[in-house]
């Protein structure tokens, strides 16, 4: 659910399907199910490729995104180890994929949460990752506001915060962001809830044809909903201004 407070009122929601998996798994996972591959072709498929890949790595394509984690990690002095990481994402359907955010929700080798890593997206293909870590975790949930500094909405300020509130997933997802301005009052509201099922080759079948091409999709959507708001004259920011308030970018739109 998306619901803008301000500065005119606007909301939408929409039924969607995500994966929950573990990294180290996706080998085993693409030869255990019929519709679901790892780097190759197949009905879903988990792309190495689609997630983080650290600047000074690229074009580096031969490394996995554990590996790329692990040294973004190290970098906020955090030693993954042989700790899981488990990803909340969606995957390649048919070949062509799209996140608006996924989520890294990672542990330590006595299965302890160390920390959460939201991964954004932008229609740009931009992408930007924001650490909470394991001081921001209050019960089962990750609580951090962060100034954005990143092109999202063109209907939206670079210089915003996102007030993350991401509950670990159990059998239940709960997960919200919202965005407050610089005077700290909130304007936008957004929330992830959902059940978790089994990952079979039924289920598997089952998503493909209730929400058939959903990344494709969601970037639909996406400039469905801008234009419905650039109707309702909301101001415009273009991607080429503000790059001084565009930052810590990885793979920047050329």
């Amino acid at each position: 659910m998306h619901h803008r407070l301000a500065p005119k009122k606007h909301g939408f929601w929409y039924k969607v399907y995500l994966f929950y998996v573990d990294l180290d798994e996706m080998d085993l996972l693409s030869r255990k199910f019929r519709w679901l591959g790892h780097n190759r072709f197949n009905l879903f498929n988990f792309r190495d490729r689609d997630h983080l890949q650290l600047p000074k790595d690229q074009p580096d394509q031969q490394k996995t995104v554990r590996e790329h984690l692990t040294t973004y990690l190290a970098e906020k002095d955090i030693v993954l180890g042989n700790g899981r990481v488990m990803l909340l994402t969606n995957l390649a359907v048919l070949g062509y994929n799209f996140n608006p955010v996924s989520f890294y929700f990672c542990y330590d080798e006595n299965q302890e949460p160390l920390c959460a890593v939201a991964e954004i997206s932008n229609t740009f293909r931009e992408m930007k990752m924001f650490f909470i870590g394991k001081q921001d975790l209050h019960g089962d949930r990750f609580r951090q506001r962060a100034q954005k500094y990143f092109y999202v909405s063109p209907f939206t300020d670079l210089d915003t915060f996102f007030d993350f509130n991401l509950q670990i997933p159990t059998e239940n997802l709960d997960i919200k962001i919202d965005d407050y301005d610089q005077e700290g009052k909130r304007f936008f509201i957004s929330t992830l809830k959902g059940q978790r099922k089994g990952l079979t080759n039924g289920n598997l079948l089952r998503c493909f044809f209730s929400i058939p091409l959903i990344p494709l999709r969601v970037m639909i959507l996406i400039h469905w909903q801008a234009f419905l708001l650039w109707k309702k004259n909301l101001s415009f920011h273009k991607k080429a201004s503000n790059r001084n308030l565009q930052k810590d970018v990885y793979k920047p739109y050329q």
